[in-house]
């Protein structure tokens, strides 16, 4: 069994309580790195809290710490239920709070070890650890309840809440056993149930409903923008027009006259306002006159930039696989296929544009966010204020949507409303506040990329070989992921490692240096690897005369879990049956995070514009905690990914950004959603991620669909101009 408990001090207890509010919350108990026994499971409030993820009051109340962040997918009723279920909780009384920031307690295997949601590792990383936190509290009760009734702990069952002694119908709850229980040893290496025991993991939202969906349906969920604190002001930021534009001078006199207006401050990142209410801060920036300094700023709009990558798709780049040899064998092919793939920069555009509030003392200050990175975060609010780490608390609240914007690894608005605060010598808290128009022009973007490819196809119609050059920026430059080799393998997973058994594979990449910020975006690189591999296996089956469905089939052989998806996703959309007139259907697979998701879409074009009438999904993620959340993950990574394909552009003109907000910014609409239906495959295998591998194969399967359709390959997105 894997150990993962450590110890801190009460004291310590006490101040993480604090900083999540309600009075104290979980301690850390448990078995140490190297199985040594450690402390019982007591709370000074006499609660029993065996590990870091879960504490039980005397009332029965069972309280599970999330070390990862809800943002809307689910991952607060995950987490309860893998915990409630080997506890054998009863699920009414189980309630979920949002953990500090601590690497040694809430550390993610999966990303490094530091405390982070990313990824979609929040159920990977938490599986066993979290089944080990439940069943060690529901051993400790038993063992209570065996020593007050004097029988065998193995005589003992338990129940929703309860343990039971059958023989005798001895009943007791959890909160009349808890302080006996908070008194023992935290046994090591408990045994975990089977799962053909398990009591909610797997059963539908009828048995574990969201835990969150009540407070966000009635008001009481708390986001940063409900947070308000006395005297506190609100800021908005006047940042340079230009990336990499500057401050030249500015002229505060008109914003300080506006009512309401308290102060105007300038920070490295522009020029902040601030006021007792967002209005005023908001009319303040617009009365600011300011001059800019561009002579280190990006000037080059999104089509100068893409005719740089065009160049640099000619020239030879870092290589990364290289099987046999795909020049030789695309010379001596019978039929040879050529297409280069062009895809916009892309904004997270959440619903919840970007925000924080800090209160900064003498010695300590006080964050108020949704953050992916918690520690990350703290560690750079720290450095702007010369603080140790350990005295910025970190309060995490829900996040409304994020799609990797709030795990910005240079931690850029949270800085941003440190940096006011400090500005102001913390002279009052400070809600930072991003405008849509901000959000979604000031970066950070999805990297524009471009995927050049050749392939040669055999007189039977087989692929012989393989050649792709990827071109795009390093995302990894200057952050905690930098290789220091010149390579970012998020632009080219899903490519370098594609199944397809051709025996000559070559791939290299380009990475031109561009001064637009950019970021992972849902699903990362695979947002577009996907793309142009699917969509040239597609352009190559055409060319050999196939249908793209047994052309895949013959490529994937060695892959039995893509095969299996691929092959329902087909056969629950009818596949090789007639499509209704009008339409036609493009498939895609793909893996990614672990897991394997196949979509066949039905495409018709209405007005000149492709419609989506039905997409039918295959899912292989492991083991499935909650079935509903995974539905909704996956309708819900559907239309973030179509929207995107049909629409999704950010447009940069002379180094400017002109798609502000959603009037030009497309995303999909609610008449434009399709039909979609979900078939989740039962497996075995340990939990894989969900949040984002439903999002890369939606946008090659409609375009698949096109070609089916028209003849005619997609080869630049969006698909709508």
């Amino acid at each position: 069994m894997t150990r993962f408990l450590t110890t801190v001090s009460r004291r310590d207890f006490v101040r993480v309580g604090l900083v999540l509010g309600g009075g104290l919350m979980v301690s850390v108990y448990g078995c140490g790195p190297n199985g040594e026994e450690l402390q019982t499971g007591t709370t000074p409030d006499g609660s029993l809290a065996p590990n870091a993820f879960l504490r039980i009051d005397t009332n029965g109340n069972v309280f599970v710490t999330s070390k990862h962040l809800e943002m809307g997918q689910g991952v607060h009723t995950g987490l309860a239920t893998i915990i409630a279920d080997e506890l054998d909780a009863d699920w009414s009384r189980v309630t979920v709070e949002g953990a500090g920031a601590d690497d040694k307690k809430y550390g993610n295997s999966k990303i490094g070890g530091m405390q982070g949601t990313g990824g979609s590792t929040a159920i990977a990383n938490s599986w066993t650890q979290h089944r080990t936190a439940g069943a060690t509290a529901r051993a400790m009760l038993i063992t209570a309840a065996a020593n007050q009734w004097s029988v065998p702990a193995a005589e003992l069952i338990t129940e929703p809440g309860e343990v039971v002694h059958a023989a005798s119908k001895r009943r007791a709850t959890y909160g009349s056993l808890v302080t006996a229980a908070a008194a023992l040893p935290v046994p090591a290496n408990v045994p975990l149930k089977d799962p053909k025991s398990f009591r909610y993991i797997g059963k539908d939202k009828a048995t574990t409903p969201r835990v969150d969906a009540k407070a966000k349906s009635n008001g009481t969920a708390v986001f940063t923008q409900d947070v308000k604190l006395p005297g506190m002001l609100t800021a908005v930021v006047a940042h340079a027009p230009l990336f990499g534009g500057t401050v030249k001078s500015f002229d505060g006199a008109r914003a300080k006259a506006v009512p309401g207006v308290v102060d105007v401050v300038q920070i490295p990142t522009g020029i902040a306002v601030l006021a007792q209410h967002f209005w005023a801060a908001k009319q303040g920036r617009d009365a600011l006159v300011v001059q800019w300094d561009n002579a280190s700023a990006n000037t080059l709009g999104t089509a100068e930039i893409m005719a740089q990558y065009r160049d640099a798709a000619q020239k030879p780049g870092i290589g990364i696989r290289n099987d046999g040899d795909a020049e030789k064998a695309i010379a001596g092919a019978a039929t040879t296929v050529e297409a280069t793939y062009e895809f916009p920069f892309l904004a997270h555009a959440s619903m919840e544009p970007l925000n924080c509030v800090v209160e900064l003392k003498a010695d300590s200050a006080s964050i108020w966010n949704s953050n992916q990175f918690p520690t990350v975060d703290r560690g750079a609010v720290a450095k702007v204020f010369g603080f140790e780490p350990e005295k910025i608390t970190m309060h995490t609240v829900f996040a409304g949507g994020s799609f990797g914007r709030r795990a910005n690894p240079h931690s850029d608005y949270v800085v941003e409303a440190a940096t006011i605060a400090k500005a102001i010598s913390g002279r009052a808290p400070v809600k930072l506040v991003w405008t849509r128009e901000d959000d979604t022009s000031a970066g950070y973007f999805r990297p524009a990329m471009l995927h050049r490819l050749r392939g040669g196809v055999d007189a039977a119609g087989m692929p012989v070989a393989w050649w792709q050059r990827v071109v795009g920026q390093n995302m990894m430059i200057g952050t905690m992921f930098d290789s220091k080799d010149g390579k970012d393998p998020s632009a080219y997973e899903g490519a370098a490692d594609h199944p397809y058994e051709i025996a000559n594979v070559f791939l290299d990449a380009v990475f031109p240096k561009v001064g637009v910020p950019v970021q992972w975006w849902r699903s990362v690189g695979n947002t577009h690897t996907a793309f142009a591999v699917e969509m040239f296996v597609d352009e190559m089956a055409h060319a050999a005369g196939k249908d793209p469905l047994e052309f895949r089939r013959a490529l994937l052989t060695k892959d039995p879990r893509r095969l299996a998806v691929m092959n329902l996703a087909a056969e629950k959309a009818g596949w090789g049956t007639p499509a209704a007139a009008g339409r036609a259907r493009g498939i895609a697979v793909h893996k990614s995070f672990d897991t394997y998701v196949a979509e066949v879409a039905e495409v018709s074009i209405v007005n000149g514009v492709p419609r989506v009438h039905k997409v039918t999904c295959a899912v292989d993620c492991g083991i499935v905690v909650n079935p509903d959340v995974v539905r909704a993950q996956v309708e819900g990574a559907v239309a973030f990914g179509l929207g995107a394909a049909l629409y999704g552009r950010i447009d940069i003109d002379k180094g400017r950004v002109v798609t502000t907000n959603f009037d030009r910014y497309r995303v999909l609409r609610h008449a434009e959603m399709p039909v979609v239906d979900v078939h989740i495959v039962p497996s075995g295998e340990a939990p894989t991620g969900i949040g984002e591998p439903a999002t890369p194969p939606i946008g090659p399967a409609v375009a698949n669909a096109l070609l089916a359709l028209t003849g005619k390959p997609t080869r630049t997105l969006p698909l709508v101009s």
